[in-house]
């Protein structure tokens, strides 16, 4: 009766373990180039296996141990065993939620790290935080959970790598946010801090200590990637691709000679020539402003980008948008024509900054990746990497 309920036991233990794993494929650096290593749910099964089974047999011999003495009373040996397979069970099913807690802790962390290298991710599910690890636990476990700590270690390695490449892609877009003339403080989207809390945990040991400076290692990447994406949120408004599909200028921005007085007078834009029907493009995403006649602007869309960015349109032959929608960037808005003051079909294009006038040059030959490529949905639309030469 005896040897049936802790054969019994083991089997429900060794049972359980198995569903607590499944495959997981990894990604590592080694200085050179990234390799993906697969952990097999057969593999994970097996050492947790073997951990049970140990356990089991140590209890079992404590059992026989104790029924060799032949106590007098039934009652209380069979207590004891109780007691005894009882202990056992709990040793388990903490070795069991140890490894769970160490195989959350690893698919977190490589969510974390594929979002660094991706630029993409589950912000919430990133920010939650991972499990806490009791160091006994963790101790009592250690057979169990060493393929896991093994990949840990791996990915605090890759993380290292995953944070430089963070670093380096928020100073290029920083860097070309300010060449336009924006701060980045202006562009990027706010978003609420992140709260923390929690009692305090002693770090006594020197895996505890290593496991606190993992934890921050990966907090800090976090904290990077979203500040990162926050930026690249935010750059969806500012002006970057090209308004049609040919380019070339007219006439640049800034003083000239006026087409109709012949006098020196302030361009406000640059003027893009194309025959009448040629089809004008949002610039950036944003919300129509303006959609109709406009005194010498003839047809003009204005586009409200937010951050107190906005584009203008004008001499349209037809407007094909209306007040208060709603645009994407490379989205149809409009075609060309020679409506206003107007010597020909062309383009008139406009970037303002709370309500003044800026070159629009800069923002039409940006070639950064970030301004460029924000919106998957625009390749057709293309983006210059040297403008071409004014002539007026």
């Amino acid at each position: 009766m005896v040897e049936f309920t802790a054969a019994a036991a083991v089997s429900v233990i060794v049972t359980r373990l198995k569903a607590v794993f499944a495959t997981r494929d990894f990604l590592f650096h080694d200085g050179n180039s990234l390799r993906r290593i697969s952990l097999g749910a057969k593999r994970q099964a097996a050492m947790a296996a073997i951990g049970a089974v140990t356990l089991g047999f140590s209890g079992y011999g404590a059992v026989a141990a104790a029924g060799a003495v032949e106590p007098a009373d039934t009652d209380a040996q069979i207590a004891q065993m109780q007691h005894q397979i009882g202990q056992m069970q709990q040793r388990v099913a903490t070795i069991r939620e140890t490894a769970q807690a160490h195989a959350q802790r690893v698919d977190h962390r490589q969510a974390l790290i594929a979002a660094a290298l991706t630029g993409t991710g589950d912000a919430k599910a990133l920010a939650l935080a991972t499990p806490s690890i009791d160091p006994a636990a963790d101790k009592l476990a250690a057979d169990v959970v060493k393929p896991f700590v093994k990949v840990e270690g791996h990915q605090v390695q890759l993380a290292s790598v995953a944070q430089k490449l963070l670093d380096q892609r928020y100073a290029d877009t920083t860097a070309t946010v300010r060449q336009l003339g924006l701060r980045p403080e202006r562009v990027a989207k706010h978003q609420r801090s992140t709260a923390m809390g929690g009692p305090l945990i002693a770090a006594n040991s020197e895996e505890a200590t290593a496991d606190l400076r993992a934890d921050a290692q990966f907090r800090t990447l976090f904290q990077t990637w979203k500040k990162l994406d926050t930026l690249q949120q935010g750059v969806i408004a500012i002006p970057s691709v090209q308004p049609v599909h040919s380019l070339s200028f007219t006439s640049n921005f800034g003083i000239r000679s006026d087409p109709f007085r012949g006098t020196a007078a302030m361009h406000a834009g640059v003027d893009i020539p194309g025959p009448i029907g040629t089809p004008i493009y949002a610039t950036a995403d944003g919300i129509i402003a303006h959609a109709g006649r406009q005194g010498g602007y003839g047809n003009m869309v204005e586009i409200s980008h937010g951050k107190g960015i906005a584009t203008r349109y004008g001499h349209l032959s037809k407007i094909l948008v209306a007040d208060n929608a709603r645009v994407t960037r490379g989205q149809l808005i409009a075609l060309m024509g020679s409506t206003g003051r107007s010597t020909g079909s062309h383009l008139h294009y406009e970037v303002r900054i709370d309500g003044h006038a800026v070159n629009p040059v800069p923002f039409l030959t940006t070639a950064d990746y970030l301004l460029a490529a924000q919106d998957r949905a625009v390749n057709a639309i293309p983006v210059s990497t040297s403008g071409p030469a004014a002539q007026d």
